[in-house]
């Protein structure tokens, strides 16, 4: 009756079937607590499929007309009592499954103060759900602004939301104030911008400010933004003509399309005078966040979006088989890596390498030569290539996957990640032959397991970090604790992977900050670091800062806000209640679950670097603190060891 099959068989019931007992309706995730004490079925809930609305403005969602009369029925209802336009609640009642025309226009009032609550599953981090204001559209599919699906981790491919609706006037404020789409450009995971204009937005800025010479109107000079734009209406200059314009009370060396770019952007701003990609687009709204704020980046954001969108259909940008050219040089680079790895083979067959320097050799050869390809690839496409402009911009592709369409394949992995040492010479617009087909599924079919099992492990990985850290909220001010961590560069093999600058950011010092050379005083203690203070410190040649940490902390309960530093989503010192722990949990486990989900798109090429395969599990065993379990060595002759006797050079011997 308790807890049927812990001790011995399980007594079975009708059908051969164990007996569910008391234990078993409680434990798991189908269990009573888990199912339905945590997670519930709601009222005033709807999903649908989502598509992009490019029209909608940051804040907004588009709301399909039947569905917001469905979630919002009782308020009409309301309203259409109140308005003496029914007798009693039962004629509202019909006249809303009727839809009349006046239950619309209540509809939309009712609607325009209303937000909703919008969420993707999985929702791996805290920008899984966020607010809108709900905008009537016609049609079944709920509208979603381009520019937060990077936080949904949506695409329209199918994609379906669920939307639900904040009942009281507390709920709905907070939904307000603290949800609200342009309220969370951030990432809580690291303080970047992550409402970033993807895709087409980036492909038809990059194609607006690009300059070639020899266009119509090349030379000439104008005299401000009007005059220029005039000329531009008319058809006097071409877009990418190199042209002379005053901006900011100079004369600048520039295009048509950069002066257009720049109309959108904070008219205070220095004027931005290159060809914008997405690093450049990253910068710019970084820099604008900071200088300006959350309302005008939103504004300049949803400025951008139009724009983009704009010149990328104007642009015409299509792609063809004769766009990708195949290189002359490939044969030659091919015959030089075959001469390579037979001699690599020689030297194996003599005895003079090992078997597995051998196939690190091969291997290596093959990557460079694939290398190779792909350089001599990009050198031959011209600038205006639609390939080259999608990869060069960072809309979509990437060199990688050039060389893949018009070079060579290069090296796969098997399913166990061995790498096969046959490569693939062939590419995707000749043809593969049998062979390398059947090799090239390797990796596709890796690239499926592994998404489907990988996923479950780290999120249930999120879920154990969840677990161990939900306590740890911010509860007071300061604890006026005196200990602290100190921090360097991060490094690894002499490469600094993460500096200290940027280790710094957001953190409270412990001790004076003192410049080696001249002993000033960079930061006092109890000083915030912002950005620049960072930068100083880190241009002073300091090696190391004493900060506080969560680690040191000495509140009672929680940590305490001088100890955490700062909140990433907002960039100001972190406030008191906010869920800190959770926060971290979040962060770590959402870009464990993405991971998993991305080996999918290389289609199991070897890319250098080790996959995502080996880290899940490194970081597990990081968290757990275990120690990671090595192949043992296995004797190749039979006996007893006696002692193992240690050498000078480290080495030791076995007897």
């Amino acid at each position: 009756l308790i807890d049927n099959g812990r001790r011995g068989r399980a007594v079975l019931g009708a059908g051969n079937r164990p007996l569910k007992s008391l234990s078993d309706m409680l434990k798991g995730k189908k269990g009573r607590f888990r199912q339905n004490l945590l997670g519930k079925r709601v009222d005033y809930s709807g999903r649908s499929v989502i598509v992009a609305g490019p029209d909608l403005k940051f804040h907004q969602c588009g709301l399909p007309r039947k569905m917001a009369l469905e979630l919002f029925k009782p308020y009409v209802m309301r309203e259409l009592v109140a308005r003496d336009l029914a007798h009693n609640i039962k004629t509202a009642k019909k006249m809303v499954e009727k839809e009349r025309p006046e239950v619309w226009s209540i509809l939309k009032d009712i609607t325009e103060e209303h937000p909703v609550l919008l969420n993707r599953a999985p929702t791996l981090h805290r920008l899984g759900i966020q607010a809108f204001k709900p905008v009537l559209v016609e049609g079944n599919a709920i509208q979603i602004h381009p520019l937060v699906c990077a936080a949904f981790n949506a695409d329209f491919d199918g994609d379906q939301m669920a939307i639900h609706i904040p009942l009281s006037s507390e709920a709905q404020a907070e939904a307000e104030i603290l949800m609200l789409s342009s309220n969370n450009i951030l990432s809580p995971a690291n303080g970047l911008p992550i409402a970033l204009p993807s895709q087409d937005i980036i492909l038809g800025c990059y194609y607006l400010t690009m300059r070639e010479s020899g266009k119509k109107g090349e030379g000439k000079i104008f005299a401000n933004y009007d005059e220029i734009i005039r000329a531009y209406d008319e058809g006097i200059i071409d877009l990418h003509a190199k042209v002379k314009c005053r901006v900011q009370n100079s004369l600048k060396d520039t295009t048509v399309g950069r002066v257009i770019f720049n109309g959108v952007l904070p008219d205070d701003m220095d004027f931005v005078n290159l060809t914008i990609n997405k690093k450049s687009l990253e910068k710019i709204i970084s820099f604008i966040y900071r200088k300006y704020g959350k309302k005008v980046t939103v504004e300049v954001l949803d400025k951008i979006k139009k724009l983009g969108f704009n010149f990328a259909t104007s642009s015409g940008i299509s792609i063809g088989v004769v766009d990708l050219e195949i290189p002359s040089e490939k044969i030659k680079i091919l015959e030089k890596a075959e001469k390579e790895v037979d001699k690599i083979q020689e030297q194996y067959n003599y005895g003079l390498i090992m078997e597995d320097e051998r196939e690190q050799k091969i291997i290596n050869a093959w990557t460079k030569a694939s290398n190779e390809v792909v350089d001599a690839i990009l050198k031959n496409l011209t600038k205006f290539n639609p390939l080259y402009i999608m990869a060069d911009s960072g809309a979509r592709g990437s060199k990688r996957q050039i060389g893949q369409l018009a070079g060579m394949r290069g090296l796969m992995a098997d399913p166990s990640g061995k790498i096969i040492e046959f490569p693939i010479r062939s590419n995707f617009r000749d043809g593969l032959s049998v062979l390398e087909y059947f090799i090239s599924t390797h990796g596709a079919r890796k690239g499926l397991a592994d998404t489907a099992l990988r996923t479950s492990k780290s999120g249930y990985l999120t879920r154990r970090l969840v677990d161990v850290a939900q306590d740890v909220i911010v509860r007071e001010l300061d604890c006026g604790t005196t200990d602290g961590i100190i921090i360097r560069a991060f490094q690894e093999d002499g490469n600094i992977i993460e500096s200290l600058s940027e280790r710094l950011v957001g953190r409270i010092v412990q001790e004076d900050v003192i410049e080696p050379k001249t002993r000033k005083v960079l930061a006092k203690i109890g000083e915030e670091i912002d950005e620049e203070k960072a930068k100083k410190i880190s241009e002073a040649g300091v090696k190391e800062v004493k900060v506080r940490s969560v680690l040191t902390c000495m509140a009672k309960h929680g940590v305490c806000a001088k100890c955490y530093g700062k909140d990433m989503a907002t960039g100001e010192l972190v406030n008191i209640g906010e869920a800190v722990g959770v926060i971290a949990a979040q962060s770590i486990g959402e870009p464990g679950t993405q991971l998993t989900l991305r080996t999918f798109h290389t289609g199991g090429i070897k890319i250098t670097g080790e996959d995502i395969t080996l880290g899940l599990p490194r970081v597990e065993q990081l968290f757990e603190v275990s120690k990671p379990k090595k192949q043992a060595v296995i004797s190749e002759i039979n006996g007893r060891v006696d002692e193992i006797i240690k050498e000078n050079d480290g080495r030791k011997k076995v007897v």
